[in-house]
């Protein structure tokens, strides 16, 4: 009898090679529809298709496949950043809200009429 990590490990590669598949011929069907009439671009194969969503996922999300993104929004972030301004004098916190806007032109929270953010 099998281990049970190895029945789960077969199962995720198995899902993983069935949704790289289907996600590859949905960006293959996408460009050849797309760019070629669009842009005269040339069609792409099974591949390249392949080939250019690993180009897009190291360009736009890193090396790192198991990071997703979270960069400045990530949690842990937010919540030092939170604790921050808390332990702060309201002094110190009206302070820093003045020169984030002046560094920036606006507070993140506070609505401002100029800019309607």
């Amino acid at each position: 009898m099998k281990p049970w990590w190895m029945w789960k490990l077969g199962k995720g590669l198995l899902f993983l090679a069935v949704g790289l598949t289907v996600f590859g011929a949905i960006v293959m069907t996408l460009w050849n529809a797309l760019v070629p009439e669009l842009f005269g671009g040339p069609l792409l194969s099974f591949w390249q298709a392949m080939g250019l969503l690993a180009l897009s996922h190291i360009l736009l999300r890193g090396w790192t496949p198991w990071r997703h993104g979270h960069g400045w929004r990530d949690h842990r972030w937010k919540q030092k950043f939170e604790e921050k301004l808390a332990a702060m004098a309201p002094e110190e916190r009206e302070q820093f809200k003045e020169e984030w806007k002046r560094r920036c032109g606006y507070y993140p929270g506070e609505e401002t009429k100029e800019t309607g953010r």
